[in-house]
């Protein structure tokens, strides 16, 4: 982490060196308008006093000849000065307008991989998160209580494992219940039964359940999309399960599924809010997690997340940046994963507008 912090300091110092070009750049062009204004008065100035000596040596007749000699001379001058300072105004515009140009598109650039780098923290900190989940589920399956549970569920060993599982769910308040079912889909014990009621609940149909029962060993995991769950209450939850196999061992015969229910929501909040930020820019910008379905399953605004799709224009590419059609610059960048969770196709994403 040391280096992607390191990186995002090296974007805010470039960032604000561009911003200081952007100004300096502005204050060169409105000290070369004045000054070249300056030089053009004086040139008019001088042209009228030629003017002027002229009119006066005509009326002085042969008197006043070298004098308007002279006067000439001054006016050819003064013409000659403001040509010059005319065309310089034009060159220096143009050379200016170039540098304007040039510095604010570097400056959009150091802005927008700023914010790309803020989008890969994000997904990189879910991803650590949830790969610590799927370490979690694995390791469990294979507690005694657990497979005993599934082995032979009397009252007893019911009993013990519901026990079991709410010691470890204390330990860990990131989950919201742990679920141990039989081959069939039923739920044999949970726990937290005094809050959620899912004991002899069939999750036969649910997707993770599905897949969990199809796993080749006790090496494997599911990692479910995002969902609400009617048995803990609606709440939004990132489901991990595993096979519970005879004996805790890796190939062991299936006796039944282990799921694990991450507590999103407030997870996930703070991932999104605590993304760093400048105070200033705050209100302009949103911190999204988004799924490989486009849906929004968090978000710093908290506006109506899962209901939401945020289509990512992508280009093929794994991250990157572009203006929206309100001209926002949103920011992307898709899961890297992390050591055996390999992420589910999510990307972090920045939205300043």
């Amino acid at each position: 982490m040391a280096s992607a912090a390191n990186g995002l300091i090296a974007s805010e110092d470039n960032n604000v060196s561009l911003i200081e070009l952007l100004q300096l750049t502005n204050s060169i062009r409105a000290t070369t308008n004045d000054k070249i204004g300056g030089i053009q008065k004086i040139t008019n100035t001088l042209r009228m006093l030629a003017l002027n000596a002229m009119i006066e040596s005509a009326r002085a007749g042969e008197h006043g000849r070298g004098f308007s000699v002279v006067a000439a001379e001054v006016r050819e001058i003064a013409t000659a000065v403001g040509a010059i300072a005319e065309q310089l105004q034009a060159d220096l515009a143009t050379q200016i307008h170039r540098l304007s140009d040039r510095t604010e598109t570097m400056a959009k650039a150091a802005i927008g991989s700023r914010l790309v780098d803020l989008a890969l923290n994000a997904i990189e900190i879910i991803d650590r998160n949830l790969y610590e989940r799927t370490c979690d589920v694995r390791w469990w399956a294979t507690d005694s209580a657990v497979v005993d549970c599934a082995a032979a569920p009397t009252p007893d060993a019911i009993a013990f494992a519901s026990k079991r599982l709410g010691v470890i769910l204390n330990a860990y308040t990131v989950y919201l219940d742990l679920w141990l079912c039989d081959l069939h889909g039923n739920v044999l014990a949970n726990g937290r039964p005094g809050r959620y009621a899912v004991r002899g609940l069939n999750v036969a149909q649910e997707p993770w359940f599905i897949q969990a029962s199809r796993l080749s060993s006790g090496d494997d995991y599911v990692a479910a999309d995002i969902a609400t769950s009617k048995g803990l209450h609606g709440a939004e939850v990132a489901t991990y399960a595993a096979s519970i196999r005879a004996g805790g061992e890796v190939h062991g015969a299936p006796l039944g599924v282990l799921a694990i229910h991450f507590d999103w929501a407030p997870q996930a909040q703070t991932i999104v809010k605590g993304a760093r930020i400048e105070p200033e820019d705050k209100d302009r910008t949103t911190v999204m997690l988004v799924d490989a379905q486009q849906r929004v399953i968090a978000s710093s605004d908290a506006i109506n997340t899962l209901n939401r799709r945020f289509p990512i224009e992508t280009s093929g590419k794994s991250s990157g940046y572009y203006a929206n059609g309100d001209g926002a610059t949103v920011a992307f960048h898709a899961t890297p994963g992390y050591e055996t969770y390999k992420g589910l196709g999510w990307y972090g994403v920045i939205v300043r507008r």
